[in-house]
């Protein structure tokens, strides 16, 4: 938690971001970025791909699950069309980054891949400032969840794919901070979180769910 601003990860109240354009980010290298990013998981497949130990399916799945998590969230939110301008835009750009990072994992796992839950996100994909919290706690949660996961990986080619996404995420997570109006970056040096406080954390928004609803008839379900 950051004394500076009084936010607390557990109640969805870190928020903002980094604009593009702030970090000499065009659209088009951020989308190259990205690829560089997933490229690596979608090049493995089939006889291609690197050998998995239990320890690396046990990671990407879990990984999986905050990425279909990410991108149920931000899918409603574009196809709720209640978010306008640059936060709209952010949603429409971050959205289809985490669409790609699932499908990355899935082309990855095959048929160990799990199931996507369903999710109710109870109203903040139709509003500018819940969205952008909503937004931030759930960057800077998979930058967490990344760091405390990524010593679990044993294998070479994966640890860099996932090292990848983890700098993607980080840049998300710095672009909806500064979108909210608070500092992209307050600490030197970011903890991970560990299985159990992520797991815990998730379950406390309330937002996965075994029937999925909205709010509003204007917010539509995670379609993919």
């Amino acid at each position: 938690m950051s004394a500076d601003f009084g936010l607390d990860l557990a109640v969805l109240d870190r928020d903002g971001a980094l604009e593009e354009a702030r970090a000499g980010l065009s659209r088009r290298s951020f989308f190259v970025g990205v690829a560089a990013g997933a490229g690596g998981l979608l090049l493995y497949r089939g006889t291609d791909a690197p050998a998995q130990t239990a320890a690396d399916i046990d990671v990407l799945n879990y990984a999986l699950v905050l990425e279909y998590l990410q991108a149920a969230f931000y899918t409603e939110a574009e196809q709720a069309k209640a978010i306008k301008g640059r936060a709209g835009e952010a949603a429409s750009t971050v959205g289809a980054v985490e669409r790609a990072h699932v499908k990355a994992f899935l082309d990855a796992l095959g048929s160990k891949a799990v199931k996507r839950p369903q999710f109710d996100f109870q109203g903040v994909t139709e509003e500018p400032r819940a969205f952008l919290k909503t937004a931030v706690a759930f960057e800077d949660l998979a930058v967490a969840a990344y760091k405390g996961e990524a010593p679990k990986l044993q294998t070479p080619a994966i640890i860099t794919t996932a090292l990848g996404i983890h700098t993607v995420e980080a840049r998300h997570a710095a672009w909806m901070r500064y979108l909210y109006g608070i500092r992209p970056a307050v600490n030197a040096f970011d903890e991970p979180r560990t299985r159990p406080e992520i797991n815990k954390i998730v379950r406390e928004t309330g937002f996965v769910t075994s029937t999925p609803q909205t709010r509003s008839s204007q917010a539509p379900r995670y379609t993919g």
